[in-house]
């Protein structure tokens, strides 16, 4: 599937340098290429790969490197759509605990916690999906490089069993890795 808006993006983001931010042993840039191409690949919709692609681009709790201002949440909308930068945004401003318990303790709610306000989202039930493939889909594509296996390692098992399919395949290929370096 080509993306028409795939080279703005790109131009977008080397404007923002992020060519010249480390992120997880490669350059950020070639990381949200990565999640983007990846979620390509697991058959998921536009929408989901271009937030893929700005998946971290205000920051999250763990990566933060690197942020543009939220004020420009309305360029961002312009470029990828108002639906993928909403993912986007909760990605970066989720509370991993509380989204985390979600998949561990199997709680069936479909929110979103804002790590910084505290304010919650509910969602829907594709919007809750969605940004679980992305989610676990951002952490299998790093995790061999990062060597960080056991960080939440059971949320993200739930999230992978949650989306099913090729979240369940890529989550067991990845994490066999872990055991290949062991051998080695």
């Amino acid at each position: 599937m080509d993306d028409p808006r795939y080279q703005d993006m790109i131009d977008f983001l080397k404007e923002l340098g992020t060519e010249e931010i480390p992120h997880s042993d490669k350059p950020f840039l070639a990381h949200l290429i990565s999640v983007y191409k990846d979620l390509q690949r697991w058959g998921c919709h536009l929408d989901i790969c271009r937030a893929g692609m700005f998946h971290s681009i205000y920051g999250t709790e763990k990566f933060r490197h690197f942020s543009i201002p939220l004020d420009q949440r309305p360029r961002v909308q312009a470029l990828i759509g108002e639906r993928a930068e909403l993912l986007a945004f909760w990605n970066c401003f989720m509370d991993r605990e509380a989204w985390d318990t979600i998949f561990v303790k199997q709680t069936g709610e479909r929110k979103l916690v804002n790590r910084e306000t505290g304010e919650v989202y509910p969602m829907s039930q594709d919007e809750f999906d969605d940004l679980t493939t992305l989610h676990v889909c951002d952490w299998l594509e790093q995790v061999p490089r990062s060597q960080e296996w056991d960080y939440r390692r059971e949320a993200y098992r739930g999230m992978a069993n949650h989306s099913g399919g090729i979240a369940v395949e890529e989550y067991e290929r990845v994490f066999k890795l872990e055991t290949a370096g062991h051998d080695a």
